[in-house]
């Protein structure tokens, strides 16, 4: 099984995780964002968080990688689907006073920058 599903949808990047993102998916779901992010130029990027329900630090780590990469672009990073189990690990390491916080993917897509 797969770590994540990505697709590009009008200036997102949007990472539908499949599997918890944490020591064992960080890695793949980083590079395959990274390479997607380079050959793509977009400079949003969207987790779904609806098909997971944990997340450890390497996927604190994932998250803000891409966030330091795409705010120097001038994006943004967004979160749907994140569970109370996901939201309160955001909440604890502070990655909700940085994360944009959608309804659903079709609300974050009407707000491309």
């Amino acid at each position: 099984m797969q770590a994540a599903e990505y697709e590009i949808r009008e200036g997102w990047l949007l990472i539908r995780l499949c599997a918890d993102l944490d020591h064992h998916s960080a890695m793949a779901v980083r590079e395959t964002a990274d390479r997607m992010l380079e050959r793509s130029g977009v400079k949003n990027v969207l987790f779904d968080f609806s098909g997971i329900d944990f997340m450890d630090s390497s996927g604190i780590g994932v998250i803000m990688g891409r966030y330091r990469q795409v705010s120097f672009w001038g994006g943004r990073v967004g979160v749907t689907g994140a569970s109370e189990n996901i939201a309160r690990i955001m909440n604890f390491s502070g990655l909700n006073k940085i994360l944009s916080h959608y309804e659903t993917v079709e609300d974050a897509v009407k707000e491309t920058v």
